[in-house]
C-alpha cells in the first residue's frame, strides 16, 4: 500500500482531505430548534456523543451555514436520529432554500418546543452547554434533557461515499 504526496495547495489539499473523508461511513441525523416558534433544521453527519455525565452529545455546523445564524439563537435543540428509510428526508434537510418542515415532512412539538420529526429512531433534546469555531465550522456541545426511543428500532442512516445507505448488523 502506498500513502500518496500530500497535495501543495490549499484547493486540492481540501479536495483530497474531502475526498479521503468519503470513506468514513458517518450515522445521519437531523438537528432541529424553534426559534422564535419557527421551526428550524438541518442535515448533519457529524454527530457524536461526548459524556456520560453530564450526558453531552455535539455536532459541527459550517460556518458558511445559511440555517447556522437562526439555529445559533436557540438554547434547545433536538437531535433526529434516522432510519435508513429516511434518506429523502436528509436529503431535504441538506438542501438550501426549501421549507423543510412543510409537507410531505410529518413533525410535532415536543419538550421545549423542539420539533420532533416522524419516524426517526431516536429523539434527543438537548439544552445547549458549549460553542466554539474550529476552523471553519462551528462545534456545538448540548447537555441531553430528554430521551425518546422508538420501541421497534430500525437500521440506521449513514452516509458513505457520498450516498445515504443502511447497515445490517452482522450474523
Amino acid at each position: 500500500m502506498s500513502i500518496a504526496e500530500p497535495a501543495t495547495s490549499p484547493p486540492a489539499e481540501a479536495d483530497r482531505f474531502r475526498a479521503t473523508l468519503r470513506n468514513h461511513p458517518a450515522g445521519v441525523v437531523i438537528i432541529t430548534a424553534s426559534v422564535e416558534g419557527r421551526p428550524v433544521g438541518l442535515t448533519a453527519t457529524s454527530f457524536t456523543s461526548v459524556s456520560l455525565d453530564p450526558p453531552l452529545v455535539s455536532f459541527y455546523i459550517a460556518e458558511s451555514s445559511t440555517t447556522w445564524p437562526t439555529l445559533r439563537r436557540a438554547g434547545e435543540f433536538g437531535v433526529q436520529l434516522l432510519t435508513e428509510e429516511q434518506s429523502d428526508l436528509a436529503a431535504r434537510f441538506a438542501s438550501r432554500g426549501s421549507d423543510r418542515f412543510a409537507p410531505p415532512t410529518a413533525w410535532s412539538r415536543g419538550p421545549s418546543q423542539v420539533p420532533l420529526l416522524d419516524g426517526a429512531a431516536a429523539h434527543l433534546i438537548c439544552s445547549r452547554f458549549d460553542t466554539r469555531l474550529i476552523g471553519d465550522h462551528w462545534l456545538v456541545v448540548g447537555e441531553v434533557t430528554h430521551t425518546l426511543v422508538l420501541e421497534d428500532p430500525r437500521p440506521p442512516l449513514v452516509y458513505h461515499q457520498g450516498a445515504f445507505g443502511g447497515v445490517s448488523p452482522l450474523g
